[in-house]
């Protein structure tokens, strides 16, 4: 019973304690089995890198992330100095800058650092959110990999080095500005112009969703004068000597956007008036190597950030239910709050097991997904390199989706208190998620590109025969239905028919693709289960 008493004694303090002490890593027995299953021989070195690198994410880098992401911390431009010169300079907070630096010091993509010891840590840092940190990475990521493959000039190779070995112990960050106004996803129909002046190319345009503004470099779209085809450029911020000075390189930052989430990083509008740029690649395999390098890593990134995400929601829902009583009884001992916390803990432990299963599974093609194609390649491995490439854009669109509804569900667990932006963190989480779902291809388009990328494919593998092997160890009953389902499916002609035979496919198509993924990530919790 209860009594009235004008000085409530009731206080958080035991759950604060708590959240104040947790270790990402150390705490989480789940995340060790995942690293023990599938990182292999090396294990060890990515346990003790976790360790090391979690001391640092679940406190230091937590509170930061906290601090920064309050209203009155948002970044602004200045777009003059007192002396009306431009310089657009992004003004953020100063401990933004801190943890920005001491994070990329981390050399993620150095060649001392294995690429499981890289996938750990961001897991890591993720579970703080965006926090002006996960766009930047994966960014910086794409650059990286795509001049490792293309940079064959002095000034490409110099922004290759600087980006992952740093250059006195400055790591370069990297961005992608490929949105035009007239189309997101829709990159073949940019019309950012690139000019080639007396062998010096520069960009005349604009770009209309341009994250990670603050970066140093940023892979860019253009069309060549007289060209239809898009090409790739990298674009110094700054040339040498002038970041001092703050004379950007031949382009303005027009204005920040009022985003919903992600609000600590920088998209902003840019208008291009001679910028200097140096191509990456051919100039008419521009598309083809967004999709194949920068996207794919950007895309493999949602899908692990979603799994850190989700993993910090269900583990303080699961924390704060055990911990609050209501009617006379924990939370916890509600059949309805014990089913809804079983869900997005499962659903936790399946993304990120499948995160981590699909990337494994990355890892193991040669060249990636721009590997060789066609005829010189030996069917099996064309069609193993056809399923990641598949798989990527699944997870993506089923990762990121599921993300937002395990963050919603894990606030309505707090109560009132789960949508209060200075109780917890998981609103926050909450709006960066919902970014996540349309960054790098919004749900309709991936699972336009996956319908036409099957019909595409059938002559050489058929849809069922992708299903088969993708699912391969599930229940066969779960495999036999999704195999009829999806034979259906790929028959019909094309998802652009206004027609209800057409919006009947596509609801389906749009339901089979998500439970597909589902039923991979559960196989990859079944392969965790099976080696214990």
């Amino acid at each position: 019973m209860s009594f009235a008493d004008r000085n409530n004694p009731y206080s958080f303090n035991e759950f604060l304690a708590w959240r104040k002490s947790v270790d990402y890593y150390a705490d989480d027995p789940f995340i060790q089995k995942v690293v023990r299953h599938f990182t292999g021989d090396l294990w060890q070195t990515v346990d003790a890198e976790a360790r090391a690198c979690s001391q640092k994410a679940s406190y230091r880098w937590r509170d930061m992330s906290d601090w920064i992401a309050r209203p009155e911390e948002r970044p602004y431009m200045l777009h003059y100095d007192g002396h009306h010169n431009r310089i657009d300079r992004i003004v953020r907070p100063h401990d933004t800058e801190i943890m920005e630096k001491e994070i990329f010091s981390e050399a993620f993509f150095a060649d001392k650092t294995p690429p499981w010891v890289k996938l750990i840590k961001m897991y890591l840092i993720y579970q703080n959110g965006e926090a002006c940190i996960g766009c930047p990475i994966t960014c910086t990521e794409g650059l990286v990999m795509l001049l490792e493959k293309y940079a064959d000039t002095p000034e490409t190779r110099e922004i290759l080095r600087h980006c992952k070995e740093g250059i006195g112990g400055d790591f370069a960050i990297g961005a992608q500005y490929l949105s035009e106004i007239q189309g997101g996803s829709d990159v073949p129909s940019n019309v950012l112009e690139a000019v080639n002046d007396h062998g010096m190319w520069k960009l005349y345009g604009t770009k209309f969703f341009c994250s990670a503004t603050h970066a140093d470099y940023a892979v860019v779209t253009a069309k060549p004068v007289g060209s239809e085809k898009v090409g790739l450029f990298v674009v110094p911020s700054w040339l040498p000597g002038n970041r001092e000075k703050e004379i950007r390189n031949g382009y303005t930052i027009d204005r920040i956007k009022w985003k919903m989430g992600t609000s600590e990083l920088t998209t902003a509008e840019l208008t291009f008036n001679g910028a200097v740029a140096y191509p990456v690649g051919p100039l008419d395999k521009g598309v083809s190597n967004v999709v194949g390098i920068v996207l794919t890593y950007s895309r493999l990134t949602v899908g692990l950030s979603a799994a850190a995400y989700m993993t910090r929601a269900a583990r303080e829902a699961e924390k704060y239910v055990s911990f609050r009583d209501a009617f006379g009884l924990k939370l916890n001992q509600f059949p309805l709050v014990a089913m809804q916390l079983y869900r997005i803990s499962q659903a936790a432990r399946r993304t990120t097991a499948g995160a981590f299963k699909l990337y494994r599974d990355f890892l193991k093609l040669e060249g990636g997904l721009k590997g060789s194609r066609g005829g010189d390649e030996p069917l099996p491995a064309r069609k193993h390199r056809f399923n990641i490439r598949e798989l990527i854009m699944l997870q993506k669109i089923a990762a990121s989706w599921d993300c937002t509804d395990v963050i919603r569900e894990a606030m309505s667990l707090f109560g009132g208190h789960g949508v209060m932006e200075d109780f917890s963190s998981l609103p926050r989480l909450y709006r960066d998620s919902a970014i996540n779902e349309l960054w790098e291809g919004p749900r309709n388009v991936l699972l336009t590109q996956i319908h036409r990328d099957l019909q595409q494919a059938t002559v050489w593998y058929k849809p069922e025969e992708f299903v088969a092997n993708i699912l391969e160890g599930l229940d066969p009953m779960v495999i036999d239905e999704a195999v009829e389902e999806i034979k259906a499916l790929v028959a019909h002609p094309h998802l652009f028919s206004m027609d209800d035979v057409t919006l009947d496919v596509c609801r389906r198509w749009d339901a089979f693709c998500h439970k597909f993924f589902h039923a991979y990530q559960d196989l990859a919790l079944q392969e965790m289960a099976g080696n214990e």
